[in-house]
């Protein structure tokens, strides 16, 4: 398979990937997308209504 190689180690063990963007560009941007989520995963969190409230008074959502 040309469109997808494999860096090992010297024992063999797969450690890298090169992968073919023009042929697989949807599946590294959900990669990319996962990578990201993963690493916000310990971010404070705010609540919908408290992002609103937020955004409204900076004037930046109607209503």
């Amino acid at each position: 398979m040309n469109d997808i190689q494999y860096i090992v180690d010297d024992k063999g063990i797969k450690r890298a990937v090169i992968i073919d963007l023009d042929k697989f560009r949807d599946l590294w941007e959900d990669f990319y997308d996962s990578l990201i989520a993963r690493s916000r995963a310990d971010e404070p969190r705010e609540s919908l209504n408290t992002v609103k409230k937020h955004l409204s008074r900076a004037g930046k959502l109607n209503g």
